[in-house]
């Protein structure tokens, strides 16, 4: 096991930032919070309840780690930030067991096993929602619609024929994974979504008309839309983005990267499956659903994780949205973020390794040079 460095030597020159680690935690809290907030406030009291049992267990897994390593890392804000992000990648629905199980992989295993914060191999809040993916696919897999949709789900039971049958099948379904599963059946392209009633508010009917975009992207775009809990209101989730842009915590490389990359890649191939051919994929709706921008911003930016250089940023970014398209289109998962961002980890070392900045006051020879 990785020891703690009493000693960090690296080449000159050295800037000191009056921000530490447990500053930069909490502001990352606090970006979390709105679309946090919101997810309690469209999917009701139990979403909370999954939020405040992933935070507790974190924290209590890091609490076990101190009293036995005799170290006090508690309240650098590193636990609490995982267990909110676990939290948040859960569906409010699902059993309170798994977010626990979640919670203490993420910190015992991912965080701890090879000596902790800025010690670990991948994101721990990641690592801990991959681990329970996999192990409790189904459960993990099931998602409500928000109050709001149930609203317009109501009133489509009142006036559609057979709408009970409806109901069943939509309240399991976000729109990605809906439309995923009538494609893989051969049944068409986004106006799936469409076609089978999937519902929509009045609202994103009339923007989308005006704007002439997807309904289903802008309503997704707002959070009225079937999710985890912290994934559903895109708008506040670049709300907290910018923030951290502006305080420094991130830079722009990676979510760029990562969201244009997603989107070139999406709107070249994406109309395959669909049978519509090349440059016919949808953009906007998978740009703005499955979790894309709460992984682009909060989870890919993660600065241990992620390559030290800007130009290897933006490799890692490309990366991951090139594993997003490719595991959305053609894999069988409809999201596809954790486990795109997670592969990107293990080869963040390699970018490192090749992508280094130039030493200071080094002076690079031309072609012409060097041969004298």
């Amino acid at each position: 096991m990785m020891q703690n460095p009493t000693l960090t030597v690296s080449t000159s020159p050295h800037v000191h930032a009056k921000c530490d680690t447990a500053t930069i935690m909490w502001m990352v809290s606090a970006a979390l919070a709105p679309s946090a907030l919101w997810g309690v406030y469209a999917f009701g009291v139990r979403a909370l309840v999954v939020l405040l049992v992933s935070i507790a267990s974190s924290m209590l897994a890091e609490l076990l780690v101190n009293l036995k390593k005799h170290e006090h890392t508690l309240w650098d804000g590193s636990a609490f930030v995982t267990g909110l992000l676990v939290g948040m990648n859960m569906s409010p629905i699902v059993p309170l067991f798994i977010p626990i199980i979640a919670s203490f992989f993420a910190i015992l295993v991912v965080k701890w096993t090879f000596g902790g914060l800025g010690a670990n191999w991948a994101n721990p809040a990641l690592g801990g929602r991959v681990f329970v993916f996999f192990s409790f696919t189904s459960q993990m897999s099931t998602f409500v619609l928000p109050n709001s949709l149930q609203k317009v789900l109501d009133h489509m039971s009142d006036t559609v024929s057979g709408a009970s049958k409806l109901v069943d099948t939509l309240s399991s379904a976000t729109p990605l994974s809906y439309l995923k599963a009538h494609i893989t059946q051969n049944a068409g392209s986004i106006a799936t979504l469409g076609d089978g009633s999937y519902p929509v508010t009045d609202f994103a009917k009339q923007i989308g008309t005006a704007l002439h975009i997807n309904p289903y992207a802008v309503d997704s775009f707002f959070g009225n839309v079937g999710g985890c809990i912290g994934e559903v209101s895109t708008i506040l989730l670049i709300a907290g983005g910018i923030f951290l842009l502006c305080t420094k915590v991130i830079t722009w490389h990676i979510p760029v990267s990562y969201l244009a990359s997603t989107a070139l890649f999406t709107w070249m191939f994406g109309g395959i499956p669909t049978g519509q051919g090349m440059f016919h994929g949808e953009i906007f709706l998978p740009l703005v659903s499955g979790g894309l921008m709460l992984g682009a911003i909060f989870m890919a930016t993660d600065y241990v994780t992620s390559p030290i250089t800007h130009k290897g940023q933006l490799l890692f970014g490309l990366g991951c949205g090139f594993f997003t398209f490719l595991f959305r289109t053609f894999g069988s998962m409809s999201e596809a973020v954790s486990v795109a961002i997670l592969f990107m980890n293990i080869l963040t070392p390699t970018i490192d390794r090749y992508i280094t900045n130039r030493k200071f006051g080094e002076v690079v020879k031309t072609s012409k040079e060097a041969a004298k």
